[in-house]
């Protein structure tokens, strides 16, 4: 079965999902919300080799307390401003 990234339109999480092509997009693991496929520019891996793609997958998933973080004038926590 193809396996489909998915990323949670609400909490953001992106995950991996194994399923037929005609299965509809699953909601996410954290929160239920719907989600939408992520096309990713990387080739799914195998073996050695997933392990640097799960790595990187997971270093992009939002770190505990920083869903709703604002970010004011001298933040500092070197997030990206949001416009």
């Amino acid at each position: 079965m193809p396996t489909y990234d998915y990323q949670c339109t609400q909490c953001k999480l992106q995950f991996e999902a194994h399923h037929a092509i005609s299965t509809p997009s699953p909601d996410c693991p954290i929160c239920g919300a719907a989600t939408a496929k992520v096309i990713l520019t990387a080739p799914a891996m195998h073996g050695h080799m997933a392990r640097g793609r799960d790595l990187a997958m997971r270093s992009l998933q939002p770190k505990p307390g920083q869903e709703k973080h604002v970010h004011g004038p001298g933040c500092g926590c070197g997030q990206r401003q949001h416009s």
